[in-house]
């Protein structure tokens, strides 16, 4: 009987490392060791399609990788730290994911955060473009809205911008959508299906209740109230911590479902739909959230604008201003 088990244990060992050596990719996540970054660690080393798990940051990342790799998956992880490994966390990485930066606190809007963050992105998009060029890059640093552009100039004076890696991670805003319809409706979120479109702040966030399966039916005054909510829900997280940071858990959730994504891409999955801000010709906004199919080489197919309604039209309106704003904000500082 032990012998027999000893051998079924042995088969399983040699399937799992077969399947170990087909699904071989790195992830970098630059700024681990933050609110964001640890939990999105911690869901990136479940993931089957992880095998090298680079954490870095200014501080602490040593001591979060040795924790994490206590972990029982197969990847390996390690810790960098300091400006001056850098690059040898990102050398080779095929996704990387950027937490990296300072938090809102109360009374602050995505764009105060902007002058330090801002920094942070220009910095990692510059060694990106030397050390992993071809990387599938999901940027979560907030304003989003803004970062990604700067991370787009920055690569397109380096030579490498390719516009179908780059990816502004608005992945919450749709977990959000989910789990309050979810409970509006009283069905299990997971079953949502909701696009939000536009960008990853304030008005810029428009949720298409409209579109929405199971069907969402309210009066017009029930469905400005939860547009409304879903489109400030981080401030509602942030006054509810009272000082004590923004939305970290959720965001790592969404954070690892979205690098998650991009994986199954990568590795050949098929059907992978997920709203992202990109770079967009759908609008008059150069950036824009939309649902996007994803594949081997990143963005494989834009689905476009779902079908708006008047309500959401006028939100649209309101929203492109704002982007186009944003977005060239961003434009100035990279090229500054």
């Amino acid at each position: 009987m032990l012998k027999q088990a000893t051998k079924q244990l042995a088969i399983q060992s040699m399937r799992s490392f077969s399947t170990s050596r087909q699904n071989n990719y790195k992830v970098t996540v630059c700024g681990a060791s933050g609110g964001i970054g640890q939990p999105l660690s911690l869901l990136l080393k479940q993931n089957p399609l992880v095998s090298s798990l680079a954490l870095y940051d200014i501080v602490h990342t040593p001591g979060v990788a040795a924790d994490l790799s206590h972990i029982d998956t197969k990847s390996s992880t390690k810790g960098f730290i300091g400006a001056d490994q850098l690059a040898a966390s990102l050398k080779g990485a095929d996704v990387v994911v950027i937490p990296a930066g300072v938090p809102r606190k109360p009374g602050m809007t995505r764009d105060d955060l902007f002058n330090v963050n801002a920094g942070i992105i220009k910095d990692i998009a510059s060694c990106i473009a030397t050390q992993c060029p071809k990387a599938m890059v999901a940027i979560i640093t907030n304003p989003v809205n803004t970062c990604v552009p700067i991370a787009a100039e920055i690569l397109k004076k380096a030579g490498v911008y390719d516009p179908k890696r780059l990816f502004g991670v608005s992945t919450l805003d749709v977990v959000r959508a989910r789990a309050f319809i979810g409970e509006a409706l009283n069905v299990d979120p997971q079953q949502v299906q909701i696009p939000v479109i536009g960008g990853h702040s304030g008005v810029t966030i428009m949720p298409i209740l409209s579109q929405c399966q199971p069907t969402f039916k309210g009066s017009q005054d029930t469905i400005d109230k939860l547009t409304k909510r879903i489109q400030e829900a981080g401030t509602e997280v942030v006054k509810a911590k009272a000082g004590a940071g923004s939305a970290t858990l959720s965001m790592a959730y969404a954070g690892a479902r979205f690098a998650g994504s991009l994986l199954k891409g990568l590795d050949g999955q098929k059907n992978v739909v997920e709203c992202s801000y990109v770079q967009s010709n759908v609008t008059e906004a150069t950036f824009f959230a939309t649902p996007l199919v994803l594949g081997k080489s990143g963005i494989q197919e834009n689905l476009g604008l779902p079908k708006l309604n008047d309500y959401e039209k006028k939100l649209l309106e309101a929203a492109i201003p704002e982007l186009k704003k944003n977005i060239q904000k961003g434009v100035d500082f990279a090229n500054a």
